[in-house]
């Protein structure tokens, strides 16, 4: 059976998440689509709308056939790090073609500029470090350093969200010397960082998260955009939980830990670098809200998603250790979130190649990796109402993969 890999979110699963599913499983000739998802929290360091069961429903429904959890010390980082994360899990389920979007849409504009960039390396790198002691952000100044080393080069654009994913897979394959093949998808109609739904079938997750989370339910304002299924399990986890999931709900837990621990404290948690916890300190005890706090503590150096992403860190009490002991070596694990018949059929036809053990419960396995995942599972679970939080716990212990019968793909 040959399967094809795609790395996602699904923060929620839309019509562009199943076109490219859809697309993936026709330019690869696929028998089965795993998908590697982030968990309960993602890249952006931002909690999930919802669950990752819900989540992991809403893929299987669309024609996933293996949903595998991304673990948080992988999902939660930067472009770089999240790439090699989950191709190290594709490659370790001796997936064929790993299929990504982009806004390019062509596989050779990123094989060359893969080339460029390694021919290049040296020089590369010491513009990265001149821009960063300019007082430019990380991924600033890898911009820069780009648009310095190739001004006369026609190649990849690597200021589009997609387009830099995509690259940082295609350099995890080439690092871990995999015979992955890459195949990309150009993105139809909306932009990763549209903030508003158009009347077209197909917007960005942003948008719809905008309007979920202004409105919540109902949600007949995103009918268009979502297939039926996500619509409905939506709307079921609304009026199990009465809440969809953001930053505002943990903004208080965030201001007790950022008010309470010590400077050496801080310091420690993953992220946490150059003094920029004094800056979260004095602004936490001004700002009414999330967004407040945010736009206060946000500078040129640093940006909004690595500020939100130390904050998260902060939050789950993840340091530096843990990090570099959870990611250090081989993968330890691969953990199933569900499966349809396929994909059952395809783990018990691959299980013999696969040398990483793989687990359906936290309790099967004992690993740093998954410590971390565990009390970032707990911490998300903070924000359901409290008569739900108990069972909010144990779910992730006692949830064994989702199964779905399926005898056809839904395309």
């Amino acid at each position: 059976m040959k399967a094809t890999g795609v790395i996602v979110e699904y923060n929620p699963f839309h019509n562009g998440h199943f076109y490219h599913m859809q697309e993936a499983r026709k330019q690869t000739n696929a028998d089965v689509i795993i998908a590697v998802m982030s968990g309960s929290f993602l890249q952006r360091g931002e909690p999930a709308l919802v669950s990752k069961w819900q989540r992991t429903k809403m893929a299987l429904a669309c024609g996933a056939d293996l949903v595998i959890e991304l673990p948080y010390a992988y999902s939660t980082q930067k472009a770089e790090t999240f790439a090699f994360g989950a191709i190290s899990i594709l490659h370790s389920l001796r997936t064929k073609d790993v299929c990504f979007g982009s806004e390019s849409g062509q596989i050779e504009d990123f094989t060359k500029l893969l080339a460029f960039i390694i021919e290049n390396q040296v020089t590369y790198n010491g513009y990265i470090q001149q821009y960063i002691k300019e007082g430019n952000s990380y991924p600033k100044a890898c911009a820069l350093a780009y648009k310095a080393l190739q001004p006369n080069e026609d190649l990849l654009d690597l200021s589009k969200p997609n387009n830099i994913l995509g690259f940082h897979y295609i350099q995890a394959i080439q690092q871990l010397d995999s015979d992955l093949t890459p195949v990309t998808i150009l993105r139809k109609q909306a932009q990763y960082h549209d903030q508003t739904i158009n009347k077209h079938s197909i917007a960005s997750a942003t948008s719809i998260r905008n309007e979920l989370l202004k409105q919540a339910c109902p949600l007949s304002s995103i009918s268009h955009v979502v297939p039926e299924t996500t619509y409905h399990l939506l709307q079921e986890y609304y009026e199990k939980y009465n809440i969809f999931h953001n930053w505002e709900h943990y903004y208080p837990l965030l201001k007790y830990r950022l008010l309470t621990l010590s400077n050496e404290q801080l310091e420690a948690i993953y992220e946490g670098e150059e003094g920029l916890h004094h800056r979260l300190k004095k602004h936490c005890q001004a700002a009414q809200s999330f967004s407040e706090f945010m736009t206060l503590v946000k500078t040129k150096r640093y940006t909004w998603n690595r500020i939100q992403r130390y904050c998260l860190h902060i939050l789950t009490n993840t340091t530096k250790e843990e990090i570099e002991e959870a990611t250090k070596g081989d993968l330890p694990y691969i953990r199933i979130l569900g499966m349809s018949e396929q994909g059952r059929q395809y783990l018990n036809i691959t299980k013999k190649r696969i040398v990483i053990p793989m687990i359906t419960r936290p309790t099967e396995i004992n690993h740093p990796l998954l410590s971390i995942d565990k009390r970032a599972t707990a911490c998300y679970a903070l924000a359901y109402p409290p008569e739900k939080q108990a069972d909010a716990l144990h779910e992730d212990y006692a949830t064994p993969p989702i199964q779905i019968k399926q005898e056809s793909h839904p395309f």
